[in-house]
């Protein structure tokens, strides 16, 4: 890396996640690098805010700002940046690669940081479960091998990757054990999503953005900690057992998007989620793609069969479906629980809510015109919750199918009668996650 006056000064690109844990454990008191930017996408409403001093530590008395994505080029010009730090995840390789090169051509480095510098170690045992993309499973896999351990009695913390879309120096380390917890911190509908099913269960849950301000809280209360990831990023704590989850409605994935690869060649465990409902020959692909990277994995092969409230209130209904919001955006699925619950049991036709919908709702919808006649359910901000239920309530339909983890009816004020679908993990193979889970933790 080249250095001017002896310190490197580095932009960070980002989403509000990975980005500020790859400052907080690599930069921060460090005065051989001057972090000049954070850049922010994927996530909206975050650019234009302030790492704060708080998190950033004595030698950012002003914080760090945080600029579009789209101002890169500017950015390594105007603040003579020497390198740039890709610290986002769920992206295509050649995407990462263009840029790259568009880094290089602006004469700074391009740089990736992996597990070997950014993976705190715990005085605890750790089981990290990960995915090689965005919506193969990993909530319901988290899930299931907290039950195991619960069921070992185990007490267990689940540590959530980040998701700080409020205030980030309160949200610096954040507990959440009940419901309450979750308004007191102003939880988005994308938090709720994750948090609620293990709160259901008696599981606490931490995420926040300090990860090792986390840790070592977590710590005080757990026998084991579950690393719950985000998207397809890697661990930010050293696991004990690594489980990543791939998925065969979209095969070859597991081999072309950042950093799910990785995640995949590093995994001791691969779950093949879904097997009930992808073909056998995208199953095949996916374990054959699976074991020629990482021949030591074990594979697992999972269904995720849906439960759904009142069955038979979907059989000739108008319906409209909605689906987990990343599943459907930057994880590129065009269909989820709520389409495969739809289909099988009869309803007569999918709404469409495009021309329905209104403002950040229907900017969702142009930015990600894949998705189709579905709504995916954003709620990053107060408004965008607004939005998401007047769209909702505006759609002509006979029925809501609620597809999401958190029961959308909680938040949202929806004049429609509703009916909901959630899915669990069922392993159908040898060995199970109980043998595997029961043989680290005994």
């Amino acid at each position: 890396m080249r250095k001017r006056g002896g310190t490197s000064r580095v932009i960070i690109l980002g989403a509000a996640g990975r980005d500020f844990h790859n400052f907080n454990v690599c930069f921060r008191d460090k005065p051989d690098y001057q972090v000049v930017a954070f850049t922010a996408t994927q996530i909206p409403n975050i650019e234009g805010r302030c790492y704060p001093p708080a998190l950033a530590g004595g030698l950012y008395p002003d914080g760090i700002p945080i600029y579009p994505e789209a101002e890169l080029d500017a950015l390594i010009s105007r603040l003579q940046a020497d390198e740039v730090i890709f610290a986002y995840s769920d992206v295509p390789h050649e995407y990462v690669m263009h840029k790259a090169s568009q880094v290089l051509a602006k004469g700074a480095d391009f740089r990736l940081m992996g597990v070997g510098s950014t993976a705190l170690q715990s005085r605890k045992p750790v089981v990290a479960v990960c995915a090689v993309r965005t919506g193969s499973g990993k909530s319901q896999t988290t899930r299931h091998v907290c039950g195991l351990l619960q069921t070992m009695g185990k007490q267990v913390v689940v540590v959530r990757h980040p998701m700080p879309y409020g205030d980030l120096a309160a949200q610096a380390v954040q507990r959440f054990a009940t419901y309450a917890d979750l308004d007191d911190y102003r939880c988005t509908i994308e938090e709720r999503e994750e948090y609620e099913p293990h709160i259901d269960r008696g599981v606490v849950v931490y995420a926040g953005v300090d990860y090792e301000a986390i840790l070592r809280q977590a710590e005080t209360e757990a026998d084991v900690i579950v690393w719950d990831g985000g998207n397809n990023d890697l661990p930010f704590y050293r696991p004990n057992l690594h489980i990543v989850v791939a998925d065969p409605h979209r095969p070859g994935h597991e081999l072309h998007y950042h950093p799910g690869e990785a995640n995949l060649r590093a995994a001791d465990v691969v779950v093949i989620n879904k097997v009930d409902t992808a073909s056998p020959e995208n199953v095949a692909q996916v374990k054959e793609n699976a074991l020629a990277v990482n021949p030591q994995a074990i594979v697992v092969e999972a269904a995720s069969p849906i439960f759904v409230e009142d069955p038979a209130a979907i059989k000739g209904k108008r319906v409209l479906v909605i689906e987990d919001g990343p599943t459907l955006t930057h994880g590129e699925m065009s269909y989820g629980a709520g389409v495969v619950a739809a289909q099988q049991l009869g309803a007569a036709e999918l709404v469409d809510p495009r021309p329905y919908a209104t403002g950040s709702i229907a900017a969702v919808f142009e930015k990600y015109p894949h998705i189709g006649p579905l709504l995916p359910a954003m709620g990053y901000d107060a408004a965008q919750v607004r939005d998401l239920e007047e769209t909702i309530n505006a759609t002509d339909c006979d029925l809501v199918l609620i597809a999401t983890p958190t029961d959308l009816r909680r938040l949202i004020d929806v004049r429609h009668p509703t009916d909901r679908v959630r899915y669990e993990l069922q392993v159908i193979s040898q060995p199970t996650l109980k043998e595997i889970v029961t043989q680290r933790f005994t």
